[in-house]
């Protein structure tokens, strides 16, 4: 791992070699001009690439090197305006640094600007015209670590509260996040997690410490990133009960658990998004109370044709928020949509496609509603 500390002059020149290597190898890019600028121009920006587009007419990479930007603070950065001599058909604004994060890599998406790394791994966009893209290879540089862990059980507590719909646009202190994560998590923790957060510009935090979401899209998939539905056990019954005879008997298991039941993954977007039809029911069931289900489901453990998945949850947060009632219907609840979206995209199959579905049409239209997209 290659820990340059190259800053300045030296740096810029390192980027502008780096970005000649990745136009040359591009095969029908011919003649791109690729000059290290530096501030002896004063042109706001440290390397320009000008090359020709297959449609005629000239794009011009202005790029900005830095040796290290956080995702919070490229928000005003991204606000500069660049200008390159002549007419060019195409000027677009890029980031060039040592590594790049996924954050910063769709933060920069987001806002229209490219970004290149020292690894050689690119994004390259010239709207209309062309998409270059390069990722996997080995970063050169370490970035420094992150603040907090999102894959822990408590910071997954306070995903879920940030992301449900129903806390959608809430102003939060860290004292009543702690005191809303169910279980509890120390104050510690909440504080790590919200300096994270900040940092990585999933939230917007006042002069007073108050803070409330910004980028539920992003937040959400960084989670999906960290998330570890592994850590479930994942258990197979089979039941001779089937349709609504199974979903009268289960909605018996909410009050007999004291809410630590409910209808999960598939079975969950079965009531919060159908789209994709798959035979089993899939359940969240407490560890205390796994005896519950099988006596009111009449269900016993298999080892293969099961048609009733039960997840045992390494932290009973996934009960957070359910969903109740359908339709005025008697069942058993469902684990909230945010819950649903990071376990669909877990656990195979066309767990995916079904996310993506419960993201449309449940998720971004609350979002959209509570001012959030």
């Amino acid at each position: 791992m290659n820990n340059s500390k190259a800053t300045g002059y030296a740096l810029e020149k390192e980027f502008a070699t780096k970005l000649r290597e990745i136009l040359s190898s591009i095969p029908w890019l011919d003649h791109a001009n690729v000059e290290h600028v530096g501030t002896a121009k004063d042109v706001g920006y440290d390397v320009r690439a000008t090359f020709s587009l297959p449609s005629g007419g000239n794009a011009v990479l202005c790029v900005e090197c830095k040796a290290e930007l956080r995702p919070s603070q490229f928000a005003a950065f991204a606000e500069r305006k660049f200008t390159a001599r002549g007419r060019p058909k195409a000027l677009v604004p890029v980031l060039a640094l040592p590594s790049v994060s996924p954050r910063l890599a769709e933060l920069c998406a987001e806002r229209g600007w490219g970004w290149i790394d020292l690894a050689g791994n690119y994004q390259l966009d010239v709207p209309g015209f062309l998409h270059l893209q390069r990722l996997g290879n080995p970063p050169v540089h370490r970035n420094p670590p992150p603040t907090a862990n999102l894959s822990t059980v408590e910071a997954a507590r306070i995903m879920r509260v940030l992301l449900s719909p129903h806390n959608g646009g809430m102003r939060w202190t860290q004292r009543e996040m702690q005191q809303h994560c169910q279980p509890n998590v120390s104050l510690g923790l909440v504080n790590k997690v919200v300096r994270h957060l900040r940092e990585e510009a999933f939230i917007d935090v006042g002069d007073d410490g108050g803070f409330r979401l910004r980028d539920p899209m992003g937040l959400l998939a960084a989670w999906r990133r960290a998330y570890r539905f592994d850590r479930h056990q994942r258990r197979a019954y089979f039941s001779l009960l089937q349709g609504r005879r199974l979903q009268e008997a289960l909605a018996k298991l909410g009050s007999l658990t004291g809410q630590h039941a409910v209808y999960a993954a598939f079975s969950a977007a079965d009531f919060q998004a159908p789209h994709v039809r798959q035979p089993k029911t899939w359940l969240f069931v407490g560890e205390d109370f796994e005896d519950k289900f099988c006596e009111v489901a009449e269900a016993k453990p298999v080892d293969s044709g099961e048609n009733i998945i039960v997840l045992i949850p390494d932290d009973s947060g996934v009960f957070y928020e359910q969903v109740g009632g359908f339709m005025g219907e008697p069942r058993l609840p469902c684990t909230n949509p945010v819950q649903t979206y990071v376990d669909l995209c877990s656990v195979g199959s066309r767990g995916e496609e079904a996310a993506d579905a419960l993201l449309e049409q449940n998720l971004k239209p609350e979002w959209l509603h509570r001012g959030l997209l």
